[in-house]
């Protein structure tokens, strides 16, 4: 009989958002080469997902002040990954009110892509609900992240889920934006979609920010609790504090059809270079925004002031925006 420690949820889905997260600390200004190692690194370690960037609208996001990954031109994307003759599947991302979403997602027969994920606020929820129509209705698997749950108000997360549990979203993730979560909160709100999409054959999933450097403990949380999709990045890449580091969630799972040292090549061979190139993490001004659940944009202008290490007068000037 297997100990329960090295046992494993087949069900369970690992999606690497590396290159959409990650852009968003450098402007999705990644180097070919960096792109089509990380997609090298999911086929061979065996991932799920992929997700390559942003279906951003070009008049809101000029595409000569963003990278390739903003817009996932179709012409971008298979100059790093071919055809995608593979078993991984490849994501890109569409905010409400962000994405010129009619007209830049193509039907799926012209498309690389296999999956568009929704990114909403409460607030804008009946512009994601025809977005997801849209792309459903287009021969895409579909997805919907529900962002900024930590500062909602229960009722307002159980009408946005009733919902979105009647689209056509194969799967709603709870995204704690501001990395402000702890696990007991984690348990709270993955029970409460579970139960919102229950006999609805849809998934739960789990987007988690490091402010508080509670990641990858949230991680586990949620897919002890039940959800069947996680989020990661390769060493935890990603806007401001960045996200549960992949290479953790590998280690953690266990499952034999995910191999980590691919990954740990990928970081040997590239990150170690990144780290001197552009700054993620969970340094304390993201502490300080995680701790009091406002958003991270403050310490990222911070950091990229004069003043980055200020940390007094940064906490200050939070709490008194409070």
């Amino acid at each position: 009989m297997k100990a329960p420690w090295i046992t494993y949820r087949p069900e369970l889905k690992v999606l690497d958002c590396t290159i959409r997260d990650g852009g968003l600390v450098n402007d999705h200004m990644f180097e070919d080469g960096l792109v089509k190692a990380v997609y090298d690194t999911c086929v061979e370690a065996g991932f799920d997902y992929m997700e390559m960037g942003y279906k951003a609208s070009k008049k809101l996001f000029a595409p000569d002040k963003f990278g390739y990954w903003k817009h996932c031109d179709e012409d971008n994307l298979r100059r790093s990954v071919g055809d995608n003759d593979t078993n991984l599947k490849l994501t890109a991302m569409a905010d409400a009110e962000k994405s010129d979403y009619h007209q830049d997602i193509l039907p799926k027969e012209q498309s690389v892509l296999d999956v568009i994920r929704v990114a909403t606020y409460v607030h804008q929820i009946p512009v994601a609900v025809d977005m997801i129509k849209d792309a459903y209705d287009k021969g895409y698997e579909v997805t919907c992240n529900l962002m900024a749950v930590s500062v909602l108000q229960e009722a307002e997360i159980d009408q946005a889920l009733e919902v979105l549990a009647e689209t056509p979203a194969s799967t709603i993730v709870v995204v704690d934006s501001f990395g402000a979560l702890y696990t007991e909160q984690i348990e709270i709100l993955v029970k409460k979609y579970l139960k919102a999409v229950e006999g609805t054959g849809k998934e739960v999933g789990i987007h988690a920010h490091n402010n508080q450097q509670l990641a990858f403990a949230n991680t586990i949380e949620a897919i002890i609790h039940g959800a069947n999709r996680a989020d990661s990045s390769m060493a935890g890449l990603g806007r401001g504090a960045g996200n549960c580091p992949t290479e953790l969630l590998i280690g953690f799972l266990r499952n034999p059809k995910f191999r980590i040292r691919p990954v740990f090549q990928l970081l040997q061979d590239y990150f170690v270079e990144l780290r001197n190139k552009i700054e993620w993490g969970p340094l304390i001004p993201y502490n300080i925004t995680g701790q009091l659940n406002q958003h991270p944009r403050a310490a990222i202008k911070l950091r990229d002031g004069e003043n980055k290490d200020n940390f007094v007068a940064f906490y200050d000037q939070c709490v008194e925006d409070e």
